[in-house]
Parts: C-alpha cells; sequence; structure tokens
C-alpha cells in the first residue's frame, strides 16, 4: 500500500465514510460529563491514546491483511489517528467540513510538512470560491511521501534493548490530537503553535531516547553492534538537528558510564509525561525479552525518581504488561528467522548458560504440557497456527515459565521466538524429539 499513489487519499476517504461517532468507549464516557469542548477533547484524547493502544505505540486494531507486518502496523496507526481525529472533531462542534482535506492538513503538519499544511488550510478556507479545489495531486502526493519516510522499521532492534519506536509513535499520536483540537476549535491553522506543539513532541522523544539508553546500558557497557544499533535508532527518530545531536552525546557518555537519573529527568514535571516514561520503559524491558536483576534495579530507581511508589509501579508494569500480551502478536510481526538473525553474539552467550544448566527440566515441562510440542514443532517448520493456537502455546509456555523460573524469559513476549529461534543457533539439541519429524529434523553436533 505505502509507495502506490494515492494510497492517502483512499485512506482518508475511506475513513471518513466509514466512520460513527465514539459514543460508547471509556474515552466517551469519561469525557462526556466535562462541560467545556476543549476539556471534553482533551479527556477524550488522553483517555483514547491509551485505549487504542497508541499509547504503546500498538494500535488494538489491526491494518490491512495485504503487505508486511511493518506496513500494516504502520497503516493502523494512521487509521486510528484518523478515528480519533474525526471524534475530536464532534468533541468540540466543529463545523462542517471537508474532513479528507482537514486529515490531510492535520498529517501534513504532524510531519513537519508545515508549508503544505499551511498550502491545504487555505486552499479549505476558498473552497466554497472553488479556487484551488479540489486539491492538487501534487499536494496528497508531498504528504504521502512525508508520511513513508516516518515509517521507520518498527521492529526496531528489540534485542539490543532499545526500542524507540512504540514511545515515537506515541509522541507523534499525541502532536496530532492537539493539532486536532486547536483547528477543530478554532478553524484556523497557526503554524507558529503548530511548530511549537512539534517542538515539544521532539523533545519528548529525546528524553524517551535517554532514558532506553540508561535502560540499555543499566547492566554492562553495550558492545559495539549494539552501539550501532543504538545510535541507528536515534538517526531513526528524524529529530531536529540540535536535539539529535544532544542526544547522541548522552548516548556516547552513557556508553562509557551509567548515566545520572536525576539529571536526564530534570525537565520532567508533569503527571502525564511521568507515567509516559515510566510505561515506556516498562514496555522496553518487556519487548526485549529479558529483565535482569541490574534492569529490575534501573526500573526501580527511575520509578522512585519520577515520584512512583513500589506499589504504582508495579500497578503501571501489570497495566503495560496486560495490553501488550494482549495485543502483540509476536509469531506474526517477527519471523523465526529473523528472531534468530538479530540476536547478538552477547545474547547468545547469555542465555546459553541459562538453557544448559535447566535444559533437562525445560525438556520435563514441554513434554508434559503435551500440545505445546505439537505446537512449536509446527511453528519451527515454518506453518501458519491460527490465532487460538497462538493463545494456547502462550498459555502453555506461560505454564511452563511457572514451573522453571529460571525460564520465564520464554513466557514475555517474544518468547516463543526466541525458544524456536534458539533451536537453530544454539550448538545443541534444544527441542525434543517430538518436536521434529523425521524429515525436518535438523542436524546438531553435540
Amino acid at each position: 500500500m505505502l509507495g502506490k499513489r494515492g494510497w492517502l487519499q483512499a485512506l482518508l476517504t475511506k475513513a471518513v465514510a466509514a466512520h460513527t461517532r465514539d459514543e460508547t468507549s471509556v474515552a466517551a464516557k469519561r469525557s462526556a460529563a466535562l462541560v467545556s469542548p476543549i476539556a471534553r477533547a482533551r479527556a477524550y484524547l488522553r483517555h483514547a491514546l491509551r485505549e487504542s493502544g497508541l499509547l504503546y505505540g500498538t494500535p488494538s486494531k489491526a491494518g490491512p491483511e495485504r503487505g508486511g507486518a511493518e506496513e500494516r502496523l504502520f497503516i493502523a496507526v494512521l487509521e486510528s489517528l484518523c478515528r480519533i481525529g474525526l471524534d475530536l472533531a464532534y468533541r468540540v462542534v466543529a463545523a462542517p467540513g471537508p474532513r479528507a482535506e482537514q486529515l490531510l492538513m492535520l498529517f501534513a503538519a504532524m510531519a513537519g510538512r508545515f508549508d503544505e499544511a499551511e498550502d491545504i488550510h487555505r486552499r479549505i478556507e476558498t473552497a466554497f470560491k472553488k479556487k484551488g479545489w479540489p486539491l492538487p495531486e501534487k499536494l496528497w502526493r508531498r504528504v504521502e511521501e512525508a508520511l513513508e519516510a516516518r515509517a521507520m522499521s518498527l521492529a526496531g532492534d528489540p534485542y539490543y534493548g532499545l526500542v524507540l519506536h512504540n514511545g515515537a509513535l506515541f509522541s507523534d499520536a499525541h502532536l496530532f490530537g492537539r493539532l486536532a483540537i486547536s483547528y477543530f476549535s478554532t478553524a484556523t491553522f497557526s503554524r507558529e503553535a503548530a511548530e511549537r506543539r512539534s517542538r515539544f513532541a521532539a523533545q519528548q522523544k529525546a528524553l524517551l531516547a535517554e532514558v532506553l539508553i540508561a535502560l540499555a546500558c543499566a547492566e554492562r557497557r553495550p558492545s559495539f553492534p549494539a552501539r550501532r544499533a543504538i545510535l541507528r535508532q536515534i538517526e531513526d527518530l528524524k529529530l531536529p538537528e540540535d536535539v539529535e545531536e544532544t542526544v547522541h552525546d548522552f548516548a556516547r557518555r552513557a556508553f562509557e558510564r551509567p548515566p545520572s537519573l536525576t539529571k536526564a529527568l530534570k525537565t520532567v514535571r508533569t503527571l502525564e509525561l511521568k507515567r509516559f516514561i515510566l510505561e515506556q520503559a516498562l514496555l522496553a524491558s518487556l519487548v526485549d525479552g529479558r529483565r535482569s536483576p541490574k534492569e529490575i534495579d534501573f526500573l526501580a530507581a527511575l520509578s522512585a525518581e519520577l515520584g512512583f511508589t513500589p506499589e504504582e509501579r508495579k500497578a503501571h508494569e501489570l497495566e503495560v504488561a496486560e495490553f501488550y500480551a494482549r495485543h502483540r502478536d509476536v509469531v506474526d510481526v517477527f519471523t523465526v528467522a529473523a528472531g534468530a538473525e538479530v540476536m547478538g553474539e552477547e545474547l547468545v552467550d547469555s542465555m546459553q548458560a541459562t538453557l544448559e544448566k535447566n535444559f533437562q527440566a525445560l525438556l520435563n515441562e514441554v513434554k508434559e504440557t503435551g500440545e505445546l510440542s505439537v505446537l512449536l514443532a509446527r511453528a519451527a517448520r515454518g506453518h501458519k497456527l491460527t490465532r487460538d493456537e497462538k493463545r494456547r502455546m502462550r498459555e502453555q509456555l506461560l505454564d511452563v515459565a511457572r514451573a522453571v523460573p529460571a525460564l520465564a524469559i520464554f513466557a514475555a513476549p517474544g518468547g516463543v521466538l526466541l525458544l524456536v529461534a534458539l533451536a537453530k543457533v544454539l550448538p545443541f539439541s534444544l527441542l525434543p524429539s517430538s518436536f521434529r519429524e523425521a524429515k525436518d529434523q535438523p542436524r546438531y553436533d553435540a
């Protein structure tokens, strides 16, 4: 879909035609009691970002069936933003207008294309005079290209402990929502205000990057491959030059010495931003598939520095883990081959000792679960599992983790992939014979 001329116009037109006012969601109900339209819209945005999954960078509603996993996820983000934008227009009692073109203007501003946003707004204002209407194809195409440029790799490098795409998507979604409230409530587009909000979003991403860099460096100094991966992800954020250079300097210092949380968080004052930072750090610790004692200590220190009690941190952690487990379809988003490819030598080495120590216990538990060995065998051979089979496989993997606590990593998001991928790269046979048919059975040297 991305890269095909006209895809954005088709997406926005379809979103407007299919939209129905949201009156039943938690966001709608919690914001309805407020008197001021602006207050209702702001409350709705806050709850809708959480309820839709955009707070975690993973929309709860899937995108199109066609295309790669990353493209489908990005399209799902855009569709979610369209729904939220249209509902915000309703909540601020916006005048009728060409909603698809208005959404296009908001996406242009979100992508930093302020010249195009101003041009689109001028044309919308004079549309009734038939001047410059409908919008020329070149305007649509420029915004399409800007969004395509922002559709960075959503997979990131989770095995290196720095997962920025989730927080980056939330920052963009929050920016889009605030732009929508301002535009639909005033029927005007202020470039100065849009640039100010865009700058704030960039600084929010930079702050998140610094916190996640500190998390990645909590256990030990990153290897050179890990450092390259981290610096590449910072570049993928497309931050303003001065902001990006500040984050790069922070990263280089952190690679040599653990940074000070107090200094990194000195500008964090609002409760909303504090929750954002903590939840994104918790999410990153889940996504990379491992939780070392030093990482746990770091998260506890981060939570305390932000003013959260241990009980509040645990509550946030449960909420993040529950949402991620419910909506992240790891078997579809990452392939077994990709999982084996991105695991660096440092991860394989650290996990091999744990696996060798608990190898027999793992085999015994997997055999006793019965169906798990069959499902893992099918996954290892590249067979497509149904949604129900994936659910049963995860539930049984959780049972294995409870019985063998040292192997709880395999019950974390992405754990199924780690188990199957490691079977392909470790120098000993991880899977029992029941996992493999004779014709498929790979050979490993003992």
